[in-house]
């Protein structure tokens, strides 16, 4: 069974910048791994990694939304278009059996604090969530204060920090392949 990574990262990056080839990379790299990739469909980063998958012979989801007036990129195999922008985020944390959250901005944050909430809350099964370098991980100091205070616990348990592309993969990899729980 071909198990599915959602992508969530910024819009923003153009080809020729480090942040896009970043984001190719990590596609073509779950692609080549046998894994397929779910992300919003547009541009940037998510044009980026469909590519990449592409690239590698993968397949590719593309979640997008009625409230912007454009056409996935054409790395996208599959669109599944949305009404509203609650939905579309409810559509891509559904999809994925795992998320890479790479740099990005407050949709990012948005993408991130949805995933990983419906989890710690038990409304969606655990999911491993590799967050790419140390971009987000100033974000989650005050977690792991509330986490000391025994105020929150299980978010602990699936939060992931990866160097690059190739080590976010491995983790994912070990996550849902391996004896980690996740499945």
């Amino acid at each position: 069974m071909t198990r599915t990574i959602t992508l969530f990262g910024s819009s923003r990056p153009q080809p020729g910048e480090p942040a896009y080839a970043q984001a190719y990379e990590l596609g073509h790299t779950l692609a080549s791994s046998g894994f397929r990739v779910c992300n919003g469909g547009y541009g940037g980063t998510m044009e980026a990694s469909a590519k990449g998958a592409k690239d590698a012979g993968g397949m590719t989801i593309g979640v997008t939304c009625d409230l912007f007036s454009r056409s996935p990129n054409p790395w996208i195999d599959e669109e599944r278009r949305t009404p509203r922008l609650e939905e579309r985020l409810i559509t891509l944390a559904q999809l994925g059996d795992g998320y890479v959250v790479l740099p990005g901005g407050t949709g990012t944050l948005l993408e991130l604090a949805y995933v990983l909430e419906t989890i710690n809350k038990g409304f969606t099964k655990e999911r491993p969530i590799v967050l790419l370098g140390s971009h987000w991980t100033p974000a989650l100091e005050p977690l792991k204060a509330e986490m000391r205070e025994g105020r929150i616990e299980k978010w602990a348990n699936f939060i992931i920090v990866a160097k690059g592309p190739e080590d976010a993969v491995k983790r994912l990899e070990f996550a849902i392949g391996g004896s980690s729980g996740f499945r």
